[in-house]
């Protein structure tokens, strides 16, 4: 499908994930990757010995090709595209754990050049939503924030965790991008602007996402996971043992339907179809691939699909001609449906053969024969959830339950299962022993080691019920995908059941409460206008409750965390959520109000062990600020110093003073050691100020999770003005009441 075109080794080793094209000029593309030890280099081998070496750019001693960019700054995320009117071509934006760089490649200059507190781990550019110019928008420490052209800062909103993958693309189908951002909290959130729209759970670290064609999307799991979604629908997903390091969109088959490319750590590129996953073209490399981009590298005016190695290995790829392609096709599309057919006719046999043995165990006329293979017809598995509290010798956890009833002695088997007079010749008596559950296979996302569990009971043990203990790690809906093998207890064939349960989306909660345990002292209070009977509702398709519960005051035990939940309704439709855990408190909201399809919902809250724990951050971070500025204006001394002593030692040189000159670089020793103390001491403190910094925009995050819509919006955006401002008493007042006028 893929024919390769080029191959180029570079002498320059390349960041994983870091790899793009530019045209820097407006015309020529250019490679772009960052290396090691704070460098970016810029493959550019159509304008030979034209460029100029001024300011950052420097040329590359070991290739005239590539020029270098030198960041003095381990680089974190880069891209390149169009950012403002006054560039010639596109702008170079480079990302690193404390600062933004936008560069002007062809004229060699910097266009700005911005601290960013919250730190920089994946970059997209683009227009965003309403605000009608591209903006520089980098993910970072659970912070989103957007640059414009002039390094203004237009955008800023908070979300669950740190990021780790953007994209911009329309993915509601209004004609305006929404962003795409997937953080470490395994979710895949969609920004419009800075109002929060979908949001899908997954497994793992999101670490790659990409649009690729309409609402349609890929992404990539650290786990080894890639797959497709439409909007919020996931179309199909594979899981391998090696790591996905970038994902990309192409259309390789000229069918107007982009492929979704995969670069492997193992080294191996694959297309996968958007609609199945099935691969169709693949290739290798000698070490793991860093980045897949595409463009007209060879300027024959057609879009070659450019693959990058760590080691500097390129190939670019173009897709077939329309002679190979057909043939291509044809062979291809023969070969899929031979292989089809020969797993259908493999499955078909199989099945024969297993029908075959259970009627040589079926008692026909003989009345000695055991009928082993044979269960009734009417055979069904059931499922149950019950939540289990905590013993001494197991932990707290929901108890899935999987039985089939135990039918056993002779029974009539016919086509209706019944030996009715208009088929009672075809009716046979026949025995049916003691049903078992051999094995149990469950799949769920997220629960188990590897996404699935195998139960198989000894021989000691079968019965016709297996109960399998299930421990949520966080408070999401599962699909409990339940595989049980049914059968007698000699029997050497076995009937496959298959079920689906869904585990509800608040199940480690438990009606039974210890009349000693203390009360929340945290609460989220809000109105609605709705009946009880809706509230009693959401509360039976989101928790474990028997049947009977007519009431929405309850009164719950979380067994994941101790604590007790309590929810109350009052008459006037005045709803109050009393725990001390605020992203129960969000989660609770956002779940009621998605239900009750609310889209604005104001609320008053109060949680003020959480709340103290907050302030004592935020005093945290100003000290840390202030060490911070104390340690850089001790190393800019110790620098100077430093300057001073190389000239005084190197003068001593000159004039002959070796007794001097040695004193001279005994002293420059120890002030190098200081100051490579001196920097271990800042690193430590500028990690502790992310830590901090990182609660607080959780805090902000969590204040909007108790309202939806905008309300919530509000709340951030006042949140961090009162940060900005430094106004902690408002900051407060702001999460507590939802605003800082009331």
């Amino acid at each position: 499908m893929l024919v390769p075109i080029f191959t180029l080794k570079l002498n320059h080793k390349v960041n994983p994930r870091m790899v793009t094209m530019g045209k820097f000029d407006g015309i020529h593309p250019c490679l772009t990757a960052a290396t090691q030890a704070g460098k970016v280099f810029i493959h550019n081998p159509h304008t030979r010995g034209q460029r100029q070496v001024a300011h950052r750019l420097s040329q590359s001693a070991q290739d005239s090709d590539i020029s270098l960019l030198n960041i003095n700054q381990a680089v974190s995320c880069l891209t390149a595209g169009s950012l403002g009117p006054n560039t010639t071509g596109d702008t170079l934006l480079v990302g690193s754990q404390t600062n933004l760089l936008a560069y002007d490649v062809h004229d060699n200059a910097d266009i700005f050049y911005r601290e960013v507190t919250d730190g920089a781990n994946a970059i997209v550019l683009g227009k965003l939503g309403e605000i009608p110019y591209p903006l520089a928008i980098i993910g970072g420490n659970c912070a989103l924030q957007g640059f414009d052209y002039e390094g203004n800062d237009q955008f800023w909103t908070v979300t669950g965790d740190n990021v780790r993958s953007v994209a911009l693309f329309d993915f509601t189908g209004d004609g305006k991008n929404e962003l795409l951002v997937g953080s470490e909290d395994f979710d895949i959130r969609v920004f419009k602007e800075d109002e929060l729209v979908s949001e899908m759970s997954e497994n793992e670290t999101v670490t790659s996402l990409c649009h690729m064609h309409g609402s349609r999307f890929g992404y990539a799991l650290a786990n080894g996971t890639v797959g497709v979604y439409d909007r919020t629908a996931r179309y199909w997903r594979i899981k391998s043992k090696n790591h996905a390091m970038s994902i990309h969109a192409f259309d390789l088959n000229a069918d107007g339907v982009e492929e979704l490319i995969t670069g492997w750590s193992n080294g191996k590129i694959d297309a996968r179809s958007d609609r199945t996953g099935e691969v169709i073209f693949k290739d290798n490399f000698s070490s793991s691939v860093a980045g897949v981009v595409e463009g007209d590298y060879r300027m024959d005016g057609q879009i070659q699909l450019i693959c990058s190695s760590v080691e500097g290995e390129v190939r670019g790829y173009l897709p077939a001609s329309k002679e190979m392609k057909g043939n291509l096709m044809d062979s291809s599309a023969e070969q899929d449906l031979i292989r089809e057919l020969s797993q259908r006719k493999q499955n078909l046999l199989l099945e024969l053969r297993n029908y075959d043995e259970n009627a040589k165990a079926t008692p026909g006329v003989s009345e000695g024969d055991s009928g082993m293979g044979v269960i009734p017809a009417n055979t069904q598995l059931q499922t149950a959830l019950a939540v289990r509290a905590a013993t001494e010798s197991q932990r707290a956890h929901i108890e899935l339950s999987i039985s089939t009833p135990n039918g056993t002695g002779w029974q009539y088997q016919s086509p209706e299962d019944t030996p009715a007079e208009d088929n009672a010749s075809q009716a046979r008596l026949v025995f049916f022993p003691e049903t078992i559950i051999r094995a149990v296979l469950i799949f769920a996302e997220g629960i188990f080691e590897g996404e699935s569990h195998v139960v198989h009971p000894s021989a000691q043990n079968l019965s016709g019920c297996v109960r399998v203990p299930i421990i949520p790690p966080k408070d999401i809906p599962v699909d409990l995908h339940v595989k049980a093998f049914v059968g007698g207890k000699s029997s050497t064939q076995f009937h496959v059941f298959e079920i689906t349960r869904q585990l509800p989306r608040f199940s480690m909660y438990d009606l039974t409460v210890d009349p000693d345990a203390p009360q929340p002292t945290g609460r989220v209070t809000f109105g609605i206008n709705d009946r009880p009977q809706r509230v009693v509702m959401w509360l039976n398709q989101n928790f474990l409750l028997p049947e009977g519960i007519e009431s929405p005051d309850v009164t719950l035990t979380c067994l994941r965390g101790g604590g007790l939940l309590s929810i109350s309704m009052e008459s006037n439709g005045e709803i109050t959520l009393n725990t001390d855990d605020i992203d129960l408190a969000g989660d609770l909201v956002q779940s009621l109000t998605s239900f009750l399809a609310i889209e604005d919902l104001q609320a008053e809250a109060d949680f003020p062990s959480y709340f103290q724990e907050l302030r004592t951050t935020l005093t945290e971070v100003d000290e840390f600020h202030s060490v911070h500025q104390k340690l850089t204006a001790a190393i800019a001394d110790h620098s100077n110093h430093i300057r001073n002593m190389l000239v005084q030692a190197e003068d001593a040189r000159l004039m002959g003073d070796m007794r001097t000159m040695k004193k001279r670089y005994i002293e420059l020793y120890d002030l190098n050691r200081d100051l490579i103390n001196e920097y271990k001491i800042r690193s430590n403190n500028h990690n502790a100020l992310l830590a901090c910094l990182k609660s607080v925009n959780q805090a902000i995050q969590r204040a909007g999770r108790l309202r939806v819509g905008k309300p919530k919006n509000q709340v951030i955006s006042a949140c961090r003005d009162a940060i900005k401002n430094n106004n902690v008493n408002a900051l407060f007042k702001i999460m507590k009441a939802g605003t800082a006028s009331s």
